[in-house]
């Protein structure tokens, strides 16, 4: 439903991870049968997919829950799997769901890599609500059930490269981006398109905090042709469940040949301008942060080589370190958008 008054709904909580499974694994989990009950009362959709086993990856059983799942749940009943080839499936070796889920940058929920996890306990995402801006023909604030209903969700199996040297695979549920700027019927005139975050002093305490070097709220952006790549997605969940919030609940969006930075988290607003957007990171320390923010590993930060990256999980006595590709593996599917532009120039 459209909703013509401006953004003004408070996300409250976010339901922690629930249990996906089919029929057979509810069938096997003997020992688990109370838990299994009552998750799949709640969620019979979930628990009675049919596709669940073609998914490549699915959230651990042995999840606890203690709320409602929220009403989007039921589009994961219906997850079309992740395809045996590049690019939407890299084959390597899935980063473990709980490096995924514990390991992240959220600095509105705090600056170290623990905190998003630790400190989100408060958030809620139902209901959640987007305002489309700018120059596009269907403007407004639009509830997340009205942006999700006409999706088709997939699952696609990403390299994720932080431009801090390290790196994951995680196994991404969403939709094309393209598909969501098409219903929204851009102008002439939109040559880019700025996502904003969340801000919330209540329940992200990075927000509060005197040490936080981010001037609120979080804002990315990209060229139009960047947005409407195949590549890119607008991601509601992970590992065949919704995202947790530590990972960017409700939505969120993944530019895979790009620093994951640019992939912002819990968006709030998306606005389509004929010029480039300020982004956060780039207006905090340009020479250190570009606009685009394509992966090169011919073109290091000041703080990290980027020829090389570490591949999560790690310990203090096992590193796996790999070379960097440009693009993050990806130019076949997106070199073509920056012929002529000097990529070390324009980093």
């Amino acid at each position: 439903m459209l909703i013509k008054k401006p953004a003004d709904i408070k996300p409250s909580e976010i339901t922690p991870e629930v249990v996906y499974r089919n029929r057979r694994e509810f069938m096997a989990a003997g020992s688990r049968l109370m838990l299994g009950a009552a998750v799949a009362g709640a969620l019979p959709s979930i628990a009675n997919a049919q596709n669940g086993d073609r998914l490549k990856a699915r959230a651990p059983a042995t999840m606890s829950r203690s709320a409602p799942a929220p009403w989007w749940a039921e589009k994961f009943s219906d997850i079309k799997p992740a395809p045996d080839s590049a690019p939407f499936y890299t084959g390597e070796t899935l980063t473990p769901y709980r490096d995924v889920t514990r390991y992240n940058n959220f600095y509105e929920f705090g600056m170290d890599k623990s905190d998003p996890s630790s400190n989100s306990g408060k958030f809620k995402a139902d209901p959640w609500s987007v305002e489309i801006s700018g120059e596009v023909a269907k403007p407004g604030t639009y509830h997340l059930e009205d942006i999700l209903k006409p999706q088709a969700l997939e699952e696609r199996i990403y390299r994720l490269r932080c431009v801090e040297a390290w790196s994951m695979v995680i196994p991404w549920i969403g939709f094309p981006l393209a598909n969501l700027i098409k219903r929204f019927e851009p102008t002439s005139k939109a040559k880019y398109i700025e996502f904003e975050t969340l801000v919330d002093r209540d329940i992200m305490p990075g927000i509060r905090s005197r040490f936080a070097i981010v001037d609120w709220p979080y804002r990315e952006g990209l060229r139009m042709d960047e947005a409407m790549n195949p590549l890119t997605l607008m991601a509601v969940g992970l590992y065949g469940n919704y995202l947790p919030p530590q990972n960017g609940a409700p939505m969120r969006l993944i530019v895979p040949w790009k620093y994951g930075f640019k992939s912002i988290k819990s968006i709030i607003r998306i606005n389509f301008r004929e010029t480039k957007p300020h982004t956060t990171w780039n207006d905090l320390q340009a020479n250190e942060y570009g606009f685009y923010a394509n992966v090169n590993p011919a073109v290091h930060h000041p703080r990290w080589r980027q020829d090389k990256e570490r591949r999560l999980p790690q310990t203090l006595f096992s590193r796996q370190y790999m070379d960097t590709r440009l693009f993050n593996g990806y130019g076949d599917q997106v070199a073509s958008m920056y012929e002529g532009l000097d990529l070390a120039r324009n980093f």
